[in-house]
């Protein structure tokens, strides 16, 4: 008994202290410029003997958390405070592949990189049009990834993120991630983790999608919209706004965007606050084609009256106006933000999972690959309806 127990005594056997690992918590991945390119190691391959493996070099920088200076609460208690250079280390180096500049990374930092806690991968604009095959195959091969880390495109340099220091958290990995966290629950911005990110790219009737950023003044990120993709290929982005777009065709909870409503009579302009969402989508093939219906039911608040002093929100015949005229706008809005994705034939919506889910002998004998979809996805048609009801008008003391 003695014997047999000392095996459950070996647990810890391959344990490695924190201390002896680099705990990378962000990469960014730009392009390398010609100049760039004559800096890089020779550390996987040689001239002459073992070639490179490939021409299109890249530029990776990581944030690795330094030991003991990681702020553990409130205050000052957990280690320097204010400043990431005393909580972070920032290195970068060029590669002709990720896992290229990966082993380049390696030969300069004395501890094993440890992927464990890697919250943010951040991408060029020109890294996403090039194509994202390289990096989807590293990471999605690396067990130690997170599926619930952010995956996002840069609008500029993306190692710019990396060395940001926002003033409102001391790591700027972790704000770039409560950014968009935040954003999930307040309705800017629907989940997508990089999970989530893969499994739409995987889908036969449905195409991948990004959180597009930029870095601001002070530091500050401002999310610009959603990049969406062709397959590997970045091929558009869209406005701020268009998230909305994305939400309520999608059905998306919490809403949280605002709306703009300009009225005919009395004048005057309303601000509106969409509170619910709600969505259903039907499919039928008229005439060989995939024909779309969707309702969409948007539930507002009245959030602001702008330049109308004869303008009485106690009128029903004023509120039924205001829900008429959004209802409208909503229509025109939805359609160009689908009329958009059909030009770049990039369904982010995945109506082709609605074709397959709901007319498999059409799919199986008219589409059944990816590649045939994404050339049929802009002939497809849409018709959309919008029901607008107002729930609040707020509180005005007379």
């Amino acid at each position: 008994m003695l014997l047999l127990s000392s095996i459950l005594l070996s647990g810890c056997w391959d344990r490695v202290e924190i201390d002896e690992r680099a705990v990378v918590l962000g990469v960014s991945i730009d392009t390398a410029s010609e100049e760039e390119e004559e800096v890089e190691s020779e550390v996987t391959h040689v001239q002459g003997s073992l070639p490179a493996p490939g021409k299109d070099m890249v530029h990776v920088a990581i944030q690795i958390a330094l030991p003991g200076r990681i702020p553990l609460g409130p205050g000052e208690g957990g280690g320097a405070s204010g400043n990431p250079e005393q909580t972070l280390w920032v290195v970068d180096v060029f590669g002709h592949s990720i896992d290229d500049a990966f082993m380049n990374l390696q030969q300069q930092v004395s501890s094993k990189l440890f992927f464990g806690h890697l919250r943010v991968i951040v991408i060029s604009e020109e890294v996403a049009k090039r194509g994202l095959a390289n990096i989807n195959d590293f990471f999605r091969r690396n067990s130690e990834v997170r599926r619930m880390a952010w995956l996002m495109v840069s609008k500029g340099k993306a190692i710019e993120l990396m060395k940001a220091s926002p003033k409102l958290e001391r790591i700027p990995t972790l704000y770039l991630m409560s950014t968009l966290d935040e954003g999930i629950r307040m309705g800017k911005f629907p989940k997508d983790y990089i999970g989530i990110f893969w499994s739409n790219m995987s889908k036969k009737g449905q195409e991948g999608f990004l959180p597009y950023v930029e870095l601001k003044k002070s530091d500050n990120v401002e999310i610009k919209g959603l990049a969406y993709f062709k397959g590997q290929k970045m091929v558009g982005t869209t406005k701020p706004l268009e998230i909305a777009g994305y939400l309520g065709l999608r059905g998306v909870n919490p809403a949280g965007y605002r709306a703009v409503i300009k009225l005919d009579s009395p004048t005057g302009t309303v601000i509106t606050n969409v509170a619910h969402r709600s969505s259903k989508i039907k499919v039928s093939i008229n005439s060989g084609t995939p024909h779309f219906v969707i309702d969409v039911m948007l539930e507002v608040n009245v959030e602001e009256v702008i330049g109308g002093e004869s303008l009485s929100l106690d009128n029903p015949g004023i509120l039924t106006q205001i829900e008429q005229k959004q209802g409208e706008a909503s229509v025109k809005f939805y359609e160009n933000i689908i009329r958009k994705t059909q030009e770049k034939k990039s369904d982010i919506f995945g109506f082709g999972e609605y074709v397959r889910a709901k007319e498999p002998g059409y799919w199986m004998r008219q589409i059944g690959t990816k590649e045939k979809w994404e050339r049929m996805y802009p002939d497809a048609t849409f018709e959309v309806h919008v029901v607008t009801k107002i729930r609040r008008i707020g509180m005005k003391a007379k």
